[in-house]
């Protein structure tokens, strides 16, 4: 529009600039017809000026209107490509490696033992152990008035030495869902226990060599009179739920709450008894100090349920063990 006004503009002032340098005459006929001229000619170029402006208008607007999308549309691709770019592929296989990596740290995060750690053991074991009382022995009839002195009366040794064996079984390794790194055994072991020397077995030996020169005692007993001597021992078998601490660590402590134990005596009691059942309490631990070799020292009392016929065996023993893992 403001094209066409300025061409407008200056068509009138040549028409105004020839009609001034005319003679009059001429001027107002020439004035009449430019007149005329210029009713229809400016008429007819301000429509065909305008038609073309405004039509070149359009022409440029679509242009910039289309090149304006474009710009946007590739300005769009390019950040979809930079989103893109910014997130990493994640290809299914991979995917499946980090979530087993995952899996891998949280079961370490929980101190789970490495593979091939062994939970069960096999252990030696020996030490000092101690009777609450005496032992007493095979016809104790001391306070029998006539006998007193005639036989050897009670066995009177209270100390005593051990040596075993034994295996702890893994049952379960977080006390049951209580109690992580914490691992719950079962221990099956034996011991043999020596109480003090040999002692004489039955009569005494002044009254034997008597008894041996006695023409109606080897009537009735024609091999003698036994005057042979006996170790005083006895032997004990125990069935235990032991639960060990700190699982996956060198240094493991345990304790057991209490088990069944077995008890046989030698020489059997006056009444010939020789089995007392009782029970067993412990408390321990021990050290890994190479691969899977362990060493250990334990507490444990003895507690049997009645003495055997007069043989009271509780008491106490203490003393070390080597392990073995497997």
């Amino acid at each position: 529009m403001k094209k066409t006004k300025l061409a407008l503009g200056m068509t009138t002032a040549l028409v105004a600039f020839a009609a001034a340098t005319v003679a009059p005459e001429a001027a107002a006929h020439a004035s009449k017809k430019a007149h005329k001229h210029a009713k229809k000619a400016p008429t007819y170029q301000t429509v065909e000026t305008h038609s073309s402006s405004f039509s070149h208008s359009n022409t440029s607007n679509a242009k910039v209107d289309a090149l304006e999308s474009q710009l946007q549309a590739m300005q769009a691709e390019i950040r979809s490509l930079r989103a893109a770019s910014g997130r990493a592929h994640v290809d299914p296989d991979t995917a499946k490696v980090q979530e087993l990596d995952q899996w891998m740290n949280s079961v370490k995060s929980e101190g789970t033992p490495s593979k091939g750690a062994k939970d069960n053991m096999v252990f030696f074991r020996g030490g000092y152990g101690h009777n609450n009382d005496q032992r007493g022995g095979t016809v104790d009839p001391t306070g029998t008035a006539g006998l007193a002195g005639v036989f050897p009366g009670a066995i009177g040794d209270r100390d005593a030495w051990y040596a075993g064996a034994g295996f702890d079984f893994n049952i379960n390794d977080n006390l049951f869902g209580m109690m992580n790194g914490t691992e719950v055994l079962g221990e099956l072991m034996f011991d043999y226990k020596q109480l003090g020397e040999r002692k004489v077995n039955g009569l005494n030996p002044a009254v034997t060599g008597l008894v041996v020169n006695s023409a109606a005692v080897n009537a009735l007993l024609p091999n003698g009179a036994n005057a042979q001597s006996a170790t005083v021992n006895a032997l004990t078998l125990a069935a235990s739920p032991k639960i060990k601490f700190l699982k996956g660590s060198n240094f493991r402590p345990w304790l057991i709450p209490a088990g069944m134990e077995i008890t046989v005596i030698s020489p059997p009691s006056d009444a010939i008894t020789v089995l007392n059942p009782g029970m067993m309490f412990g408390a321990g631990a021990d050290y890994k100090i190479w691969k899977d070799i362990y060493a250990g020292a334990d507490v444990r009392y003895h507690h049997s349920f009645d003495n055997v016929d007069g043989v009271n065996p509780d008491g106490i023993t203490a003393g070390g063990y080597l392990g073995l893992g497997f």
